[in-house]
């Protein structure tokens, strides 16, 4: 794990950093641009080092021009951890990282709802970049290259490449890489606290954004499952960042490059992406209209379009020229499941939104998806199936409600130019991010595009948290309580087996399993088949140590988070 820790820091902070340190941002902006595009240079690192076909060794470039970054700007580094914002944030982001793992290393087998496979596909595709596969691999046996995008897995080949890809050390840079999601949602939340006429106070706002997190269902689920959704969630919330600042009056010259950079990033590791390029590219031309200049706003906003057109061609121009554009266009699981439906898009469309957004259990549900003989997998996945699909669960059980009423009293005070920003965003993130799916889903669709909103949701709430009564609070907190349980706790007690251990004692496992429901037993299968040891059967940690070490854990993050305003009646 160590090893694996090290490199993930050195180039996480340490490649971009020479050339963040010297932008004109606060030290909190800097931290945040430099994960940014230290995560985009070790994709053009890895992808570089993959299409001269060199040996893993290689990789080992990344970590140690890392390692130079960081010594070569050891000063601004110093100033930028001497500035209280800048280390309310690191530790925010480590109180979180050190949650997520401790759950990650409870997982025997991964579990919930419909998740089934692509944890697997996605340890492939990393294997395919590091390991040199030929490029007509598929991967699950029928997944052409350019169905996904690669920054993701090209990262992960990248910094696991020198150490050895084995699949312990995969989940853990994985759970590492999801968690990063946090720093732009810090700098938010810091914006929003400021917006709100306070001292903006980054270091305790991300305190509680870091304990609103850590509590909530969906975010830990996603942090914990080897996939790329929360890394593509990340980069759009940096590019919402940045072109925030970009219309500050005070706006920094490398905003809005920072911003196209981040939103091609999340493009480039996951399509969800898709619909917030669209809207902050909509917005950014509507802003556009009011001008001052428009000869100058329109060079500028040719040149942005340059960036971003360069970024992605590093993908899109190697996959047209070796696959067809066909296959790079068209073999996303967005397009294929479309092209497979047959009834009216528009009427998919408008189903799949009311099903995100009326929870299952008010209406009539006839799917097996969570049909199982097991009495606790088929409570487990009644949760899962509310905290990951449906839009207002996925803030948690109580927390949605609480911020419908902070939205609504914070938007009678907000400029009419602002408020019509924020439901032009939310509201489009919402509409496209059902839209673009292509298959009709009744239980709703929340998780596919819709981490980012999660993230924004709770950095706003968090910014609020001082304004909040104690009444209100109390409420949160027993909504953040019954989320642990339910949604949390419940869900890792039977990825891990305690569950089947106290409750089934002695029945064989594989017998158990078959009492789950066939997404269960099939992510069991594939582990089981592909012989494949997780960080759990590595580590095998005891319950009560797990327990203590997540105890410890929330206690330092609350301890963090309470000094943050004095609650008002």
């Amino acid at each position: 794990m160590i090893p694996v820790l090290l490199v993930f820091l050195l180039v996480t902070f340490g490649l971009a950093w020479p050339l963040a340190s010297r932008l004109a941002l606060d030290p909190a902006e800097k931290l945040g641009a430099t994960v940014a595009l230290s995560l985009l240079g070790a994709y053009l690192g890895s992808f570089a080092l993959y299409l001269l076909k060199l040996p893993s060794a290689a990789y080992w470039l990344l970590p140690l021009l890392g390692a130079a970054g960081l010594l070569a700007g050891r000063r601004t580094l110093a100033a930028m951890l001497a500035d209280a914002d800048a280390r309310g944030l690191l530790a925010g982001w480590g109180l979180l990282a050190a949650w997520c793992l401790v759950w990650l290393a409870t997982i025997v087998s991964y579990s919930g709802g419909g998740w089934t496979g692509d944890w697997y596909e996605h340890w492939e595709r990393a294997r395919n970049f590091a390991e040199h596969w030929p490029t007509d691999a598929r991967f699950l046996g029928y997944a052409e290259m350019p169905a996904r995008p690669p920054l993701a897995n090209l990262v992960t080949a990248g910094l696991l490449g020198p150490l050895g890809l084995t699949f312990p050390r995969y989940q853990l840079l994985t759970t590492l890489l999801n968690t990063l999601a946090f720093f732009p949602a810090a700098l938010l939340a810091r914006r929003f606290r400021a917006a709100a006429g306070a001292v903006p106070g980054a270091a305790a706002t991300a305190a509680v954004l870091a304990v609103l997190l850590m509590l909530n269902p969906s975010f830990v689920q996603n942090a914990t499952f080897a996939w790329t959704k929360l890394i593509a969630a990340g980069f759009v919330l940096s590019g919402l960042y940045f072109f925030l600042r970009a219309h500050d009056a005070d706006a920094p010259a490398a905003a809005g490059p920072l911003c196209v950079a981040s939103l091609a990033a999340g493009l480039l590791a996951h399509y969800s992406a898709g619909p917030y390029v669209v809207l902050l590219a909509a917005a950014w031309l509507w802003r556009g209209r009011a001008a001052a200049d428009r000869r100058t706003w329109m060079r500028r906003t040719a040149q942005l379009a340059l960036l971003g057109g360069l970024i992605l061609a590093t993908w899109f121009g190697w996959s047209i020229a070796v696959y067809g554009a066909h296959s790079t266009f068209l073999a996303n699981t967005t397009v294929t499941a479309a092209e497979a439906y047959r009834g009216s898009p528009l009427g998919k469309m408008v189903l799949n939104l009311r099903d995100t957004l009326v929870p299952h259990f008010l209406r009539s549900m006839d799917d097996p998806l969570i049909a199982q003989t097991n009495p606790w997998g088929h409570v487990r996945d009644w949760c899962f199936q509310l905290y990951q699909v449906n839009l207002f669960f996925l803030f948690g059980s109580v927390a949605w409600l609480v911020l419908i009423r902070e939205l609504v009293r914070g938007a009678r005070q907000a400029p009419a130019g602002v408020r019509r920003f924020w439901l032009f965003f939310a509201g489009g993130a919402v509409a496209l991010g059902v839209a673009v799916h292509g298959a009709r889903d009744q239980w709703g669709l929340a998780h596919i595009c819709l981490e980012a909103l999660l993230l924004a949701g709770l950095a706003y709430l968090a910014a609020q948290w001082p304004r909040l009564g104690r009444g209100w609070r109390g409420l949160l907190a027993a909504g953040a309580a019954l989320d642990l349980g339910l949604g949390i706790g419940l869900q890792f007690a039977t990825q891990s087996g305690v569950l089947d251990r106290w409750l089934a004692p002695g029945r064989p496992l594989l017998d158990e399993m078959h009492t789950y429901s066939d997404s269960t037993f099939m992510n069991f299968a594939g582990k089981v088949v592909h012989q494949l040891q997780f960080l759990a059967d590595v580590l095998r940690p005891a319950p009560a140590l797990v327990l203590a070490l997540l105890g410890v854990i929330l206690m330092f993050a609350l301890t963090r988070a309470r000094p943050f305003g004095a609650p008002s009646d």
